[in-house]
């Protein structure tokens, strides 16, 4: 095995220090720690964009155009987050040696699991997304806690919720550290799953194949 499995411990940790940066999620992720990281931390970059641009696009006094580029925006950075998940799980299972490296990145990865060992429905890269996604709640629930402006009620209330997302992620980061040991000794295993989002792809997404046939007839 060329590549070390992440723990549940550093990957949150990555989390909560890219969030602690003043240039985040404007900067681009650190290739310095290898492939892995790269896209662990690609994949946190974008559920930040993509967390400030829901946000955005609640907003209910601003010009219809302002929203349509919000949401154009989510799509973009969805897409993005999906890819990097992917690039995660491709990676992770070179790593446990669970698949065929040079089909790693097809339609069909070629699986070289032994007999007997479980799959597990949920991917690690999935869990790793829940995990970034859990990190930006636990952020932003944290900035509640701390606000001037809101009543005692709201910041005691925001106090509890914020230990249960704690708690939360504690959990997840087990099971994901234990999904990675089982796959390690070869009892368990994961697939990569691809997203296929038709919905940004011209080719497959209904209404934009219409459009295009109407801009052909002219």
């Amino acid at each position: 095995m060329t590549t070390p499995l992440p723990s549940a411990r550093e990957i949150g940790a990555l989390h909560d220090d890219c969030l602690a940066r003043p240039d985040w999620p404007e900067r681009d992720a650190d290739a310095a720690r290898g492939p892995l990281w790269k896209w662990i931390e690609t994949n946190h970059l974008y559920n930040s964009r993509l967390w400030a641009e829901e946000d955005l696009a609640r907003r209910t006094r601003v010009a219809d155009s302002e929203i349509a580029a919000n949401k154009r925006a989510i799509d973009r950075f969805n897409q993005a987050r999906n890819d990097a998940t992917e690039r995660v799980d491709e990676l992770l299972l070179i790593a446990l040696g669970l698949v065929d490296a040079s089909s790693a990145r097809s339609d069909a990865p070629v699986s070289t699991v032994a007999p007997g060992a479980r799959l597990n429905s949920e991917t690690a890269g999935s869990m790793i997304d829940r995990m970034s996604i859990m990190a930006l709640k636990i952020d932003a629930m944290r900035a509640q806690t701390e606000r001037c402006d809101a009543d005692a009620a709201h910041v005691a209330a925001s106090r509890v919720r914020l230990q249960r997302l704690r708690e939360q992620r504690e959990d997840l980061g087990s099971c994901l550290d234990a999904l990675l040991a089982e796959a390690r000794e070869g009892r368990a295993y994961f697939k990569v799953y691809r997203q296929f989002k038709m919905y940004n792809d011209p080719q497959f997404n209904p209404a934009l194949v219409a459009e295009r046939a109407r801009q052909v007839r002219g």
